[in-house]
């Protein structure tokens, strides 16, 4: 690999992971929201080095942190904290987030997490729903410097 293309494909990614996870921490950190809580990190590395990944569309990221975290709720609430529930969890976030096609892997641990750690209702907001939007502001910005047009990639009509 050489020059441009190197660039493209190793430095950018690795600078945008690097400013992605900086972001993450000084949010954290200046908030006392624990964004360190939920799998944002991978989240990150999958759209700053894979932004043209189904994976890494903004409705990805975002229902599927939301609709993982409403999963590892819908558990919680209905049978209470115990980690051997944290697997039908992550089942139920799965089958949620493919039925609504915004399958986003980092997301399916947001149940494992919120299972047997038992969280107010809040940690659906924060740090969920603010970190996987926040994220996807973070990667619209960081890419449209610099691969304009590179991201977001857009939905095709057959799904």
């Amino acid at each position: 690999m050489q020059g441009m293309a190197f660039i493209n494909k190793v430095v950018v990614p690795a600078v945008g992971g690097l400013i992605g996870i900086a972001v993450m921490i000084a949010f954290d950190r200046m908030s006392g929201v624990p964004l360190m809580m939920v799998p944002f990190a991978t989240s990150i590395v999958l759209v700053m080095a894979t932004p043209l990944s189904l994976f890494a569309r903004p409705r990805n990221i975002v229902g599927g942190h939301l609709l993982s975290a409403v999963a590892g709720f819908a558990i919680l609430w209905s049978f209470g904290s115990n980690p051997w529930l944290a697997a039908p969890a992550v089942g139920l976030a799965i089958a949620l987030m493919q039925m609504t096609n915004t399958l986003h892997p980092p997301a399916g641990i947001n149940p494992f997490i919120i299972v047997p750690m038992a969280p107010g209702w809040e940690f659906f907001f924060i740090p969920v729903a603010a970190g996987a939007v926040l994220l996807v502001a973070l990667a619209w910005l960081y890419h449209k410097i610099t691969q304009p047009g590179v991201y977001p990639i857009r939905q095709r009509k057959s799904e």
